[in-house]
């Protein structure tokens, strides 16, 4: 008896599309025709490609190029390879014509179809899947994306794991400025504990420089208890205004000053010298301007008689540290004299609205005087100006 049940189409499909040697399915003219000379006879006779690709199955290997070799004919005439989501591995034929490869590598967990055709043949596919990540890495970047920020602003991004292959995450991370801007990438640990990565201009940027970030990650491996990245990630920024705010610790003056002219210059009171409470020192930047919040003594270590709980208005970060540039009515008698804050930039509330309304985020804030505890950290916000061009260089995972 004649078995007339279909396969299974998974079945049939795979077996018309292994990776291994996709060959030709024989093609049967039907109906009437006038012979040999028939359109479908001269179907039947052309051949379909043959391929072999490097990757098959449903647990393939993540993290590796697409190879497709010819096994039969002259030259492939091209190849595609795309995924279940759209996307596309653009690629590169080889000169002899008889392979073509990935420029990128595949995805964890990630289907993909490879369509190749040979000259004078038939196209012909192929699938295969990726096995699944067992841990996925994720990035934080800033300045975020359409955003206007001041010439002092590094390109930030925080990992989410640890990245210990970050010669090869390095390399896909790819910065594009409108006046071929010279910069580099620098590798450090980010004041909360994780890996983070940041470039820098060689000097403060230009006013007016657009910014972009393409960071194509999918595919990669962080390495050892990083996981891998399973997406790209994009952004681009444009800088501002060109002004700088210039802290006089020992004279306890606060002037900014934009495109070199001077448009402000209040009296301050920073941090008491010679303990915790001093202020840095240093190029800082202004990370956030968060307005009016709750500042706590603990949060920054201090108590017993330092302890304060205070509702603080126009408040400017610039340290995760702590150190803020906010308005301090309370210790008014010290403007202009005395430091005696605990570590930030205190000003009168009329002359802290007149700066808070007129910074960016992103200005520098150069901190001069002898009155500090010293220079901020390279981690402890974005302390990047406070290292050499020559020493920052040497922190990327490709120059160093």
């Amino acid at each position: 008896m004649t078995d007339t049940r279909r396969p299974h189409p998974r079945l049939r499909s795979a077996a018309l599309t292994s990776t291994a040697v996709l060959a030709a399915a024989a093609l049967t003219a039907c109906g009437g025709g006038s012979g040999a000379g028939s359109g479908a006879a001269k179907a039947a006779e052309t051949p379909r490609t043959k391929v072999a690709v490097n990757l098959s199955g449903e647990q393939a290997k993540a993290g590796e190029p697409v190879k497709v070799s010819l096994t039969e004919g002259d030259k492939l005439d091209g190849v595609t390879v795309t995924d279940a989501k759209g996307g596309t591995l653009t690629g590169q034929i080889s000169t002899d014509g008889k392979s073509w490869t990935s420029a990128r590598t595949t995805s964890p967990g990630t289907r993909y179809t490879v369509e190749a055709k040979a000259a004078g043949a038939t196209a012909t596919k192929a699938e295969f899947g990726t096995a699944v990540a067992d841990k996925v890495n994720k990035v934080t970047l800033a300045p975020g994306r359409n955003t206007t920020v001041g010439i002092a602003h590094p390109l930030s991004i925080v990992f989410d794991n640890p990245v210990k292959n970050r010669a090869e995450v390095e390399k896909r991370l790819k910065v594009t400025t409108s006046n071929d801007t010279e910069g580099s990438w620098g590798w450090m640990m980010d004041y909360s504990g994780k890996d983070r990565v940041d470039w820098r201009p060689k000097e403060y940027w230009k006013s007016g420089t657009k910014v972009s970030l393409k960071a194509d990650l999918n595919g990669v491996d962080s390495g050892k208890g990083g996981g891998w990245f399973v997406r790209d990630y994009r952004t681009n920024f444009t800088i501002g205004k060109n002004q700088v705010v210039k802290i006089d610790l020992d004279g306890h003056r606060l002037k900014l000053v934009r495109d070199g002219q001077q448009v402000e210059d209040v009296a301050m009171s920073a941090g008491t010298p010679g303990g915790k409470k001093a202020s840095w020192r240093g190029k800082t930047v202004l990370m956030s301007k968060e307005g009016t919040i709750n500042m706590r003594s603990e949060t920054v270590g201090l108590t017993g008689s330092d302890s304060y709980d205070k509702m603080v208005d126009y408040s400017m970060r610039l340290t995760w540290s702590g150190m803020y540039a906010h308005a301090a009515p309370w210790n008014k008698a010290y403007f202009g004299n005395t430091n005696r804050s605990s570590g930030c930039i205190g000003m009168s509330t009329s002359d802290a609205r007149s700066v808070y309304d007129q910074v960016q985020v992103g200005d520098p804030f150069e901190v001069t005087g002898s009155a500090a505890k010293g220079t901020q950290a390279l981690n402890n916000g974005y302390g990047n100006w406070n290292v050499s061009w020559a020493d920052w260089q040497t922190r990327s995972a490709l120059k160093g």
